[in-house]
């Protein structure tokens, strides 16, 4: 792997849905030995820009790669001290129970149930988190309501080059943004690695971005979950298959000439990789995709298992492969 340390920092920084400032000031110190420029917008989008040699087929492509987390916010605060939560992007409550958070000042705590965990039916009002205060006013010494916490998940190696963390998604795609960056040494398109905000609270952070650079093509550069494993879900992702090539979800479309494009580059670099469709979920291309007057949209995605938890897996070969298209893909010489 090329940077595996890079990785392993990316996972354990906090940084969820709305909260992203510590993950982006990591990222823009990393970047900024290889920009051209770097910029920031009002929600907190980082811009990252390497210029291309332009030309007559030049483009001016965005990856987008979400820097947020899922996690909690604290709603009430209960006169015992157990703290009550709402969501803050999709989180299931089977793996959310008994497990850590951290907020974002250090407090840790333990997420429980009112009830069974069964009973809860993945709705997160049933949930609490214990910082073993014993009453409402010791636990505001700590927490306050609208103070968010996030999962705490180590970053572990398991067998076959695989890795197990919190956050993979989409510290992933970060990684991968920032490899393909260091790599860049030039090309016709001009490229906008884009670090978005609060993906999981809806793509809100890929929209004022792609209004501001209004790119020919929009790429999110994200997760997708496996369907090789028993779970709730079915279709064809496999972990270990290689980069995934999204083909469709039900937030967009994409792009057949990006697709195609995406599948040459495979091909002509023997790239391994896998046609992505999912019938759940979504990512930044739709954002993207609807921008503007319109904007041809695509997506690169590693296949993860247990996503949405603190021990979420992924195989490393993929990811590196999806570092790989984005390299040869930046390079592309597009006809249209």
């Amino acid at each position: 792997m090329r940077d595996e340390n890079l990785l392993k920092e990316l996972t354990q920084l906090w940084g969820v849905s709305g909260f992203e400032k510590e993950v982006a000031h990591f990222i823009e110190k990393e970047a900024a030995p290889y920009a051209d420029e770097i910029m920031t917008d009002a929600v907190g989008n980082l811009i990252v820009l390497k210029k291309g040699s332009g030309g007559s087929h030049g483009k001016r492509i965005m990856f987008a790669a979400h820097m947020d987390e899922i996690g909690f916010m604290v709603k009430k605060i209960e006169s015992d001290g157990r703290l009550r939560v709402c969501n803050l992007g999709w989180n299931w409550t089977g793996s959310a129970y008994n497990g850590r958070v951290r907020f974002q000042n250090g407090t840790v705590g333990v997420v429980s149930c009112q009830g069974t965990i069964e009973e809860a039916a993945n709705n997160a009002g049933k949930l609490y988190i214990d910082i073993g205060a014993t009453s409402k006013e010791d636990a505001m010494k700590y927490v306050n309501i609208g103070d968010a916490c996030g999962y705490m998940g180590e970053y572990l190696s398991l067998k076959n080059d695989r890795i197990c963390s919190k956050s993979l998604d989409n510290r992933i795609g970060c990684y991968q943004l920032l490899e393909a960056l260091k790599e860049n040494h030039g090309g016709p398109n001009d490229i906008y690695y884009v670090f978005c905000v609060q993906e999981e609270l809806g793509c809100r952070g890929s929209k004022p971005a792609a209004e501001r650079i209004r790119p020919d093509i929009g790429v999110a550069v994200d997760i997708s979950p496996a369907h090789d494993y028993p779970c709730d879900l079915e279709g064809s992702n496999e972990v270990d298959g290689g980069i995934g090539i999204k083909i469709c979800d039900p937030s967009v479309v994409c792009d057949t000439d990006v697709v195609q494009a995406m599948l040459d580059c495979c091909e002509a670099q023997k790239i391994p990789y896998q046609r992505e469709v999912i019938d759940k979920g979504g990512t930044d291309a739709s954002s993207m995709n609807l921008s503007r007057f319109g904007v041809r949209a695509g997506g690169i995605v590693v296949v993860t298992r247990y996503p949405h938890s603190q021990s979420a897996v992924a195989s490393k070969k993929d990811i590196e492969a999806g570092v790989d298209l984005l390299q040869a893909f930046s390079k592309y010489e597009f006809q249209f």
